[in-house]
């Protein structure tokens, strides 16, 4: 059943031919600003890896990778849910110093993702990655990489309105922080999406701090694998989307488990059997450097500067036919 849901009277700003021409703009500038903001080069990433390496992202350990045999080398690969361990491991095996990083631009596919405005089982992202030394484990500097990044964002936000004045999007980087707890004691009886709903309307910039962990009701705000993120130091950069009337999330990012949270998390996750793993041994070992890191949805990204209403606007998928009947009706046309 589709979920797609049409703003009242939309229209696209922009024609196929001018949104192609903007996202090639976006994302070459946003890719120059980002680097510059984080200190990070760009480097090649695989759309597939070996499962039993464990550096594929788990997400939230119930959505199954498409996987294939692979004949000549008698092995199987699976296409990345993203690139949220390989990057780190990416940063031992290159050599990356302190202050420095890497980033990426990923493509995934999500079989098992529930599409929607905003979801499709294609995902485009810039996967980055930074290494940090263990005094910048903190609140303070996780904040000032996510004003950067949100500087970042704006910038290229300000650049594509100069180009085609008829966009409308408003951006701030003046950020609001605030934890996952603080959202349920806000709002105790609402949902969790509509806890971010709420504080981003008023809001505008939000970062929501601490996700992974179960609250004091017993639930969880949302699911994070436990072997990427801390999650006492990571969050959601999420803007305000006049046009839908949501709280719109860009990018997952946060500082990275260092061996005794890793310890701790998988135990909370009933996963201590990973830490068999290549991956997994290699951080438990203090092989691997610590690290800040996030991915930033392109798609996402693309549709909330250009002012539209559903993702299949600013890329290429496979959509049911509610979907393609509901936007052919509303005059959007899906890539």
């Amino acid at each position: 059943m589709s979920k797609t849901l049409i703003p009242k009277d939309y229209k696209p700003v922009l024609s196929l031919y001018e949104t192609q021409m903007a996202i090639g703009i976006i994302k070459r500038s946003f890719e120059d600003k980002l680097s510059a903001a984080l200190n990070i080069k760009r480097v090649s990433a695989p759309l597939f890896v070996e499962p039993a390496t464990g550096l594929n992202d788990d997400l939230n350990g119930t959505e199954r990778a498409v996987s294939f045999d692979i004949a000549d080398a008698k092995t199987d690969g699976a296409v990345v849910h993203s690139l949220a361990k390989w990057k780190r491991y990416a940063l031992y095996k290159y050599g990356f110093p302190v202050s420095e990083g890497l980033y990426t631009d990923m493509n995934a596919i999500r079989r098992d993702e529930i599409m929607d405005n905003l979801h499709s089982i294609y995902v485009d992202q810039w996967d980055w990655e930074k290494v940090i030394t263990a005094q910048q484990r903190n609140i303070d500097f996780l904040k000032e990489i996510v004003r950067s990044e949100v500087k970042a964002m704006c910038d290229t936000n300000a650049y594509i309105k100069q180009l085609f004045p008829q966009l409308t999007t408003e951006m701030s980087d003046q950020v609001s922080f605030v934890t996952t707890q603080e959202l349920e004691d806000m709002y105790p009886d609402l949902t969790p999406r509509e806890r971010e709903d709420a504080y981003t309307k008023i809001h505008k910039t939000v970062f929501v701090m601490k996700i992974g962990g179960k609250l004091k009701s017993g639930i969880k705000h949302d699911g994070r694998a436990p072997d990427y993120d801390d999650w006492e130091l990571n969050g959601d950069i999420i803007f305000w989307n006049e046009l839908l009337g949501m709280a719109f999330e860009v990018s997952s990012m946060g500082i990275r488990v260092d061996s005794a949270s890793l310890e701790t998390q998988l135990a909370a996750a009933g996963a201590e059997d990973r830490k068999s793993m290549m991956f997994h041994s290699l951080l438990l070992d203090g092989t691997l450097p610590l690290s800040i890191g996030g991915g930033i949805g392109q798609s996402r990204f693309c549709m909330l500067l250009l002012g539209k209403a559903h993702i299949g606007e600013v890329q290429v998928s496979i959509w049911d036919s509610e979907t393609k009947s509901i936007c052919s009706a509303a005059g959007i046309e899906l890539l």
